[in-house]
């Protein structure tokens, strides 16, 4: 680039909160990632399915990130911020501060997150109401979600948690509220996670049903009752003490934030794929699903019109993409499973110093020694006596079966490196086949799905695009910005800066 140009190009930065780390990108006005940082966050997991994290240690880490991707740069040409991250839930009393989500009173742990299990017998009770607005989520809500969590603290933690709380908030909308000082949220947050409709707000018969009536009392204001779109710009902008934290100008827009599937989903879903001959290429936007793999992963299609899916989550209005109605489909353990298995076979500890030799990943080395024992046959084909059943944590889609379990057969008395690379290729393989199930029951209901786009950590791994490739019959599209979930928040931030006329 001249260096004329150069003066003249705006930033925007995007932030990202995983399961397990904090990373930051400075993204151009043309999509580019110029920068991005990463960093680890603590997870606590006190008692089995109990997973906690702290908002003041994912706060830090979103300052560290940041300060990182913007030193350097002259502030000026810095226009804008977006927030993404897990649908965790976090509590605050009146004046703001950590408030415990546990029994042992420690109040830095007070975020109960996405993946915790607690309220299984909350969100039985739920389901059994078979209330109207359970059509949303599929039919069934998931232990994943807000509601069952709260009723949880009611009746568990009424004193040192229920009463004392001042605000309840989804850790997109925290984040936030931590950088402008208002209370807010994304529509993307309370519709997905907190049963908060598009058309008509909140229902009051559903709190009052499931036993939360203390929340309608106050007029919602515990949980929002000030909702604006995703990318919509915050209050007046960066607060002085948050842009001090973070290294950004004070007053720069601030966005309204997104769950992080959705913002990986708004990342790639609208890539431009002109001359690679793909069936999606002259197809309205609602022929491709947005896959985002991570710890967890989630299936993301977009229609015109409300298409209700029995076990998949939606359909919700303006969710990700402003104006199109969006239908979730997930698996609750899919990077999470893989290294599950792969670090507790007998083998792994050979695996580890093999890979370090030659310094590769143990994933790269993995796929390699695959190549290597695979006959004349395409790799796939070597695990036909060998099989994965991958719900270790649950089934989300389209089961929706939190009480399930993971199985495996096939086992024999071999414990080497050949037969831990076989459970790996296996457990690969039944995730892409619950995503070819996630698939066929979206379309059965009434989307038509021809591609596939997918982003997050899995979609680095070859093996793990080829397996959905080979068993969906889908061609798979990857983005050649390979931080697509940061480049979904950096475009929520060039929305609100005003750079842009709509997230479109």
């Amino acid at each position: 680039m001249h260096s004329k140009k150069q003066t003249s190009v705006k930033y925007y930065v995007g932030i990202d909160v995983g399961s397990a780390s904090v990373r930051a990108a400075l993204v151009d006005e043309f999509g580019t990632v110029a920068a991005h940082a990463e960093q680890p966050i603590q997870i606590w997991e006190p008692q089995p399915d109990h997973y906690e994290q702290s908002s003041a240690d994912i706060w830090a880490a979103c300052c560290t990130v940041t300060k990182k991707v913007v030193c350097g740069i002259d502030a000026s040409r810095i226009r804008g911020v977006g927030f993404d991250a897990t649908c965790s839930l976090v509590v605050v009393d009146k004046q703001f501060q950590p408030l415990s989500v546990n029994s042992e009173g420690q109040n830095h742990r007070n975020v109960i997150m996405w993946m915790d299990h607690r309220a299984v017998s909350q969100v039985d009770r739920i389901n059994a109401t078979q209330h109207r607005v359970l059509s949303y989520v599929g039919g069934v809500m998931s232990v994943e979600m807000q509601p069952p969590k709260l009723l949880w603290i009611k009746e568990n933690l009424q004193e040192s948690c229920w009463e004392k709380a001042g605000h309840f908030f989804d850790l997109p909308d925290f984040l936030s509220w931590k950088a402008t000082g208002v209370t807010a949220r994304s529509l993307c947050t309370l519709v997905c996670k907190w049963t908060y409709t598009s058309d008509g707000g909140w229902d009051d018969s559903f709190w009052k049903i499931i036993g939360l009536e203390d929340l309608v009392k106050d007029k919602y204001e515990k949980i929002g009752n000030h909702v604006l779109s995703p990318g919509e710009s915050v209050g007046k902008g960066l607060m002085p003490e948050a842009a001090k934290d973070l290294g950004l100008p004070e007053g720069i827009a601030v966005a309204a934030s997104l769950i992080d599937a959705h913002a990986g989903g708004l990342g790639v879903i609208g890539a431009d794929v002109k001359g690679h001959n793909l069936p999606c290429e002259n197809q309205p936007i609602t022929s491709r699903v947005a896959m985002i793999c991570g710890t967890s992963s989630c299936h993301m299609g977009v229609s015109e019109t409300p298409i209700f899916v029995p076990g998949v989550w939606g359909p919700y209005f303006s969710a990700m993409v402003p104006g199109l109605w969006l239908n979730e489909g997930g698996q609750s353990a899919t990077g999470k499973l893989i290294e599950h298995v792969v670090r507790g076979h007998v083998a792994f500890p050979e695996l580890q110093s093999k890979a370090t030799a030659r310094a590769q990943s143990i994933y790269t080395y993995l796929n390699s020694h695959l190549d290597l024992i695979k006959k004349s046959l395409p790799v796939g084909f070597l695990t036909v006596d060998l099989h994965v059943w991958p719900d270790f944590h649950g089934n989300r889609s389209p089961l929706t079966d939190l009480t399930l379990k993971g199985m495996v057969v096939g086992l024999t008395l071999s414990r080497g490196l050949d037969e831990l690379a076989l459970i790996y290729l296996a457990t690969i393989q039944a995730i892409a086949l619950g995503t070819r199930y996630i698939l066929e029951t979206m379309q059965a209901a009434g989307h038509h799905i021809n591609t596939l786009f997918l982003c997050g950590g899995l979609s680095k791994n070859p093996l793990f695009v080829q397996m959905h490739a080979d068993i969906t019959g889908k061609p798979v599209v990857l983005s050649k910005e390979v931080e697509s979930v940061l480049v979904g928040a950096a475009i929520l931030g060039a929305c609100a800066s005003g750079d842009f006329a709509s997230i479109q």
